[in-house]
């Protein structure tokens, strides 16, 4: 039952999703906790891999990088990004995130407000399908 009060979600509670590359955790949600602006999460993504060009067409993203070097394309454009710096990604703005280093790099990530509709938040713009057929080969 969702209710209006203060929950903790730890990192382990949430099933990863893999489908736009990286490991995606979207942690204090309107299902996990009730949100009713925006959500919060943390992505892992691997040396060598990436998360997938998408945009939000109702939502600023905010990124907080904890760890790790990563480079993120903005509308095109590559941007480095360190750990300890922050980004806030405008509305329909496209953008895609590299780690260009050799360790996992990790970054916070919180949208609001919130969609209509969960689908109608996150459109993708590149096929991600062959990263995940790339990394399920590798990993057998």
């Amino acid at each position: 039952m969702i209710t209006s009060r203060p929950r903790i979600v730890d990192l382990s509670e949430i099933e990863p999703n893999t489908r736009r590359g990286g490991d995606l955790r979207a942690m204090l949600t309107p299902a996990t906790v009730g949100s009713t602006s925006g959500f919060m999460g943390v992505a892992i993504v691997q040396p060598g891999d990436r998360i997938g060009e998408h945009y939000h067409p109702y939502s600023e993203e905010f990124v907080y990088v904890l760890c790790g070097q990563l480079e993120v394309d903005l509308d095109g454009e590559p941007h480095p990004l360190q750990p300890e710096q922050g980004l806030m990604i405008p509305i329909g703005m496209r953008h895609r995130f590299r780690n260009v280093g050799n360790v996992e790099a990790r970054l916070v990530f919180h949208l609001g407000p919130l969609a209509p509709t969960p689908p109608q938040g996150h459109v993708d713009t590149e096929d991600t399908s062959e990263q995940s057929d790339r990394v399920a080969v590798a990993g057998s």
